[in-house]
Order: C-alpha cells, then sequence, then structure tokens
C-alpha cells in the first residue's frame, strides 16, 4: 500500500528517537528524521491529533546524523538512534527528560549535571530475544522484534550486545532448529557476568534427553574453563527458571570494586542493562549523598542492594524497602555475601 508523501521541516526528536514535525496543525512523528531536517515522509498512521510516518527522503540533513553501525538498523526494534552521532544522542536525550520534567512534570530543575555516557556499542549484558521457527526465511530466528511490529527481524548480529554474545545468534539459530521443541521455545533470555554467561531458554515443553545433549554440546563448544556458559530453563514463569548445565558453574555477579561489593543475582532478576554507566550513576549518587558512619539512610525500591551495599559500606546504617518479596530476599543475600547483614535491614 502506497502512503501520500508530504515534506516537513523537523524540529526535535521525542524519546523513541523520532523526528517531530508540525504540518497543518498536526504533530507529526517520523521514523529516521533527525532535528534541522529537511524530509519527504509518508504517514502510516493517522489519528485526528498526531500521525506516524517514515521518512522517504532526506533533502536537507542534519549535521547530527551519522552512519548506522549495524546492518538491521531501521529494520529492527532494537535501537532506534544509531543514526544519530553518540554525542548528540546524549544531548537529545537529556533535553527529553528536560522537556518531560516541564511539560509532565511541572518543575524545573534548579542544576542539571553532566549527563552519565558509557560506551557506544556493545554494553548490554542484559537481553531478551525472541526465537521463533518461520520457515519462509529458512530456519529458526533469534533476535529482537521489528519496528512497530510482532515479528522477528531476522538478524545475524548485534553491535549493543557483547561482542562474544552477538557472535551466539547464528549458531543460536541453528542450534535451536535441531532441537524437538523448536517451535515451543519463543525466547532467550541473556545475562553477561563478570564470570560467565547465562542463557535461560523458555521451554514452553519439557526437553528431551536428546535435546539436553544438544543444549550442552553448544555450552561446551560456546563456553570456556575461563568462562563457562551456562544454559537455564524456564519452563513458565521468571520463578521457575533453573539451571540444567554446567552446574558447577560459578554464580553470576557483577561487581563494584571501589565499594568492595560483589552482587550475586538470577538471570531473571532486574539490574541495569550497562554495568559501566551503573558504576558511575551508584558513584554519582554516593558523591551527592555523602554518606558518613553512623547516619541512618533509607533506599526506596532497593532492588537487590544496587546502592544499599555501597551506602553500607561507608559505615551508615541502611534500611531499604523493596515491593518484591523474591528481590528482599536476593537483598538479605547479597547483604550477607558483602559481609553487611550488620549495617542493612529490609522490608
Amino acid at each position: 500500500m502506497t502512503h501520500p508523501q508530504t515534506i516537513a521541516l523537523v524540529e526535535s526528536l521525542d524519546h523513541e528517537g523520532r523526528g517531530v514535525a508540525h504540518v497543518d496543525g498536526k504533530t507529526i512523528f517520523i521514523d529516521g528524521a533527525l532535528p534541522y531536517e529537511k524530509v519527504v515522509y509518508s504517514s502510516y498512521r493517522k489519528k485526528p491529533s498526531y500521525e506516524n510516518a517514515q521518512t522517504s527522503a532526506v533533502l536537507k540533513e542534519s549535521f547530527m546524523r551519522a552512519e548506522p553501525r549495524c546492518p538491521h538498523f531501521g529494520t529492527c526494534g532494537g535501537c532506534s538512534m544509531q543514526h544519530v552521532e553518540f554525542t548528540a544522542q546524549v544531548a537529545i536525550k537529556q533535553r527529553v527528560l528536560e522537556d518531560n520534567l516541564k511539560r509532565i512534570g511541572k518543575v524545573k530543575a534548579e542544576r542539571i549535571l553532566t549527563p552519565i555516557a558509557g560506551p557506544a556499542w556493545h554494553y548490554r549484558h542484559r537481553a531478551r530475544l525472541s526465537a521463533r521457527m518461520v520457515a519462509k526465511k529458512g530456519g529458526v530466528l533469534v533476535g529482537f522484534h521489528e519496528k512497530s511490529s510482532s515479528y522477528i527481524a531476522e538478524m545475524r548480529e548485534c553491535h549493543i550486545l557483547p561482542k562474544h554474545i552477538s557472535d551466539l545468534i547464528m549458531p543460536l539459530r541453528a542450534m535451536i532448529a535441531t532441537l524437538s521443541i523448536s517451535q515451543r521455545m519463543p525466547q532467550v533470555e541473556v545475562a553477561v557476568g563478570d564470570k560467565l554467561d547465562i542463557l535461560v531458554f523458555r521451554n514452553m515443553d519439557a526437553i528431551t534427553d536428546a535435546d539436553f545433549a544438544i543444549l550442552k554440546g553448544f555450552a561446551d563448544t560456546h563456553g570456556t574453563a575461563e568462562r563457562p556458559l551456562q544454559v537455564w530453563l524456564q519452563p513458565k514463569g521468571p520463578e521457575t527458571c533453573y539451571p540444567i548445565y554446567p552446574l558447577d558453574a560459578p554464580k553470576l555477579t557483577y561487581s563494584m570494586p571501589e565499594y568492595a561489593v560483589e552482587m550475586p543475582y538470577y538471570p531473571t532478576e532486574f539490574t541495569q542493562v550497562n554495568p559501566q554507566i551503573n558504576a558511575v550513576m551508584v558513584a554519582r549518587a554516593l558523591k551527592f549523598l555523602d554518606p558518613q558512619p553512623g547516619e541512618r539512610i533509607a533506599d526506596m525500591f532497593c532492588g537487590i542492594g544496587n546502592f544499599t551495599l555501597p551506602i553500607a559500606r561507608s559505615g551508615a546504617i541502611v534500611h531499604g524497602m523493596e515491593g518484591s518479596q523474591p528481590l528482599v530476599k536476593r537483598a538479605v543475600e547479597n547483604a550477607t555475601h558483602n559481609g553487611l547483614q550488620d549495617k542493612v535491614s529490609y522490608e
């Protein structure tokens, strides 16, 4: 189906990385367009007050525009801003935050800190990939969903995942196709820790002995003694996941050496996807908090103790509050693991 094409001057970006323009009193959200560009667009969804559109041609290019690194960018929905130069991405995200605070929160910040930025590539240590047997595509697809679609992008690589995990996409596609439940394994969750990598396979049916042998062989082929690749299964909800091979692998952890803290966690539990950003975020928070020995500090929505334990390491007494009881249990275990059980309490 063809859509009428119109020219627009792009004014800004929204939080999803779409260009924002105004044409004949309507707001137009344009995929692939950047601020200060003059583009030809075609609308694919029209509502009374706005339209969603796709860039057909760029008549005047923005100084922010960059060549996307990933060959799947534009189809894959895992990224939305690879066509924007990296420092401009950070500035745009800050502006979106400021606008949302003003427009939605009705507040204005008294002080804006320098944005926290980390590596541009291979930074994502947590990911949930979809898997599906698609006969007309020649087999199993493993990856993120296409933009605004339930279809899985036909990915061969991913530049936001660590390189060694990106390199597993094609072997994963081939391996899952050989399983007896290849059409009943819709998801692979990835967790990259300090000492090992974990793949959690969502198995809607039980695996066979032959399936176990295939998964074991995959782990042996792509893991090493120094850095194992551990296979987990998840038959139902996240709380049902469990390891199947190798069972003697080290714990999944991330560390914050400056606070002498090591955080064990389950692959389905919430942690920050970018460990470099997390380290800077915690350091900045503690710098401004400046906890002192003997002070009593509350950490709301404390999760597994990401902020709680570094604060406690400073000598302060910390009370963590968390709505998820499984996370409270994990936080208590992590406090004990780090010898901080006398400095923290949880509920």
